[in-house]
């Protein structure tokens, strides 16, 4: 398997608006309508919790349920939506965008803590509500998660997967049409997520083993596509090559690139390549501002080293092209982030084909 391939073949990355549709994609068509699990992934620094968060939030329309997880401990949905910390426990968060309809869905989310989701598998597949209580009180359960880093992985991806594969055992709850996992970063996606291999010196056969390797199944699916998150950077473009490598050589199913926190490109190359004291100065004069020699100084220095970012840009955007997977463009937005931005992100990605 070699990752996934939206309907059609694959696409070029639209990089000329970005933010904007691409100009052969309608706002209804979506490059993954068979994916139930989006598994959004990236380097530090580069908004993977944003864009997991505005992913979430462009699924949930027209009626849908769609549950934002994060694994990682740092409460960052919590902070985000700016709701009190989350237990663990799935709770309505607000509402998507408007569908076609012009209904929208529902987001909820979830915070899932590995001694948690030992005590809710304990309770639906062994029926040891009380016992499991008790051994959690005698600290049985973190010393197996932390003698034993792969029984956590499995445990917290256990509970995404019983999220998107509701069973008999957990009556009563919502079934959603999409899961959206804020995952570990892309440098240990891979170990994340395999956790039937890294089970192997662990555990053979038993539930736990069998647990692993039902997982597997979904997770190597069509119903599965993980996405990495980038900024036009050396580092994390590198970074994001190699983790869609390390990816296709399991065969755990590669989505899209998002290249978020994209500066604006207001000015042409051109224009950036005529930034000199000469041309700055006549300018100033036009828009009847003296051209004082240090402020003169001050904007050619900056004019340049823009240019220089945006060469920069150009030089990774070219890579990220060359991925052969579809590719996605956020804004950064100068006002920051918060929750009217987090659907402005949401509305983007949804016109691009990621939702």
């Amino acid at each position: 398997m070699t990752g996934l391939t939206p309907p059609g073949g694959p696409r070029r990355p639209c990089f000329t608006h970005p933010g904007r549709p691409h100009p052969l994609r309608s706002r209804t068509m979506s490059d993954w309508p068979k994916v139930r699990l989006h598994v959004v992934t990236g380097k530090g620094g580069t908004g993977k919790s944003t864009v997991a968060a505005a992913l979430a939030l462009a699924l949930a329309s027209g009626g849908k349920n769609v549950l934002l997880c994060e694994v990682e401990g740092r409460q960052g949905i919590a902070r985000m939506f700016d709701v009190d910390p989350l237990p663990f426990e799935e709770r309505r968060l607000t509402t998507g965008l408007p569908g076609p309809d012009g209904t929208p869905g529902v987001v909820h989310a979830l915070h899932i803590d590995p001694e948690a989701a030992l005590l809710e598998y304990l309770a639906l597949y062994y029926k040891l509500g009380r016992a499991g209580r008790a051994l959690d009180r005698f600290g049985v359960i973190e010393f197996a998660t932390t003698i034993a880093p792969g029984v956590r992985d499995v445990l917290l991806t256990g509970k995404v997967f019983e999220a998107v594969q509701r069973n008999s055992r957990n009556k009563g709850a919502i079934e959603y049409d999409a899961v959206v996992l804020d995952a570990p970063p892309t440098g240990r996606i891979v170990q994340f997520l395999n956790v039937s291999n890294e089970l192997a010196g662990l555990a053979k056969v038993g539930p736990v083993r069998s647990q692993a390797d039902t997982m597997m199944t979904l997770f190597r699916s069509p119903r599965t596509a993980v996405h990495l998150v980038t900024v036009l950077e050396e580092m994390p473009v590198q970074e994001t090559s190699d983790g869609i490598a390390e990816l296709r050589s399991v065969d755990l199913p590669v989505g899209g690139v998002v290249v978020n926190l994209v500066r604006p490109q207001d000015l042409t190359p051109e224009q950036l390549a005529a930034v000199d004291a000469g041309t700055v100065a006549a300018d100033l004069e036009a828009a009847g501002v003296a051209p004082v020699p240090t402020l003169v100084d001050s904007l050619v220095t900056e004019g340049r080293e823009h240019a220089e970012r945006r060469t920069l840009e150009a030089s990774q955007r070219a890579i990220v092209a060359g991925l052969d997977v579809p590719a996605y463009e956020l804004p950064r937005l100068p006002q920051g982030v918060d929750l009217g931005a987090l659907y402005e992100l949401a509305g983007s990605l949804r016109e691009q084909g990621l939702a």
